[in-house]
């Protein structure tokens, strides 16, 4: 475990008329948790590219705009350690679809007090701040 290094985690707030995307964590660390999408950083992204593919590759969805940074944290969950980047975007048009239905399901948009309690913990983070206004608009 010591020559092991932190992952680098891109977790992105998609917001369509004041509600959130979450869906149900299936498979891997934090099944059975809700959870933002996101996925692991590739190397040469900016957190911005990450997001952007990430968003595409498990919900379909392509029209969005990046607009902030509401996060970045280091956390030891589930047996590893991640750097967790969290990222807000505007929703313009489309629907998710669960483009990786082994990994996640049911897809739906919440309103932050809707926002089920059992959340994937990076994802958590990251909604935390952003529910407390925290954005780092200077970041990007």
């Amino acid at each position: 475990m010591e020559n092991e290094r932190p992952k680098v985690g891109v977790g992105v707030i998609v917001v369509k008329d004041g509600k959130v995307l979450l869906c149900e964590r299936i498979a891997s660390h934090g099944a059975g948790t809700f959870s933002i999408p996101g996925g692991h950083m590739e190397f040469g992204e900016s957190f911005e590219d990450t997001a952007m593919r990430e968003l595409e590759e498990e919900t379909g969805l392509t029209d969005v705009v990046v607009t902030d940074l509401v996060a970045v944290k280091s956390d030891r969950v589930y047996g590893k350690h991640f750097i967790t980047i969290g990222m807000l975007a505007e929703w313009k048009s489309g629907e998710p679809v669960s483009m990786e239905p082994e990994k996640a399901q049911n897809w739906a948009w919440y309103a932050p007090s809707e926002i089920p309690e059992n959340l994937f913990l990076p994802s958590k983070a990251v909604l935390e701040n952003w529910v407390a206004g925290k954005i780092y608009t200077d970041n990007l």
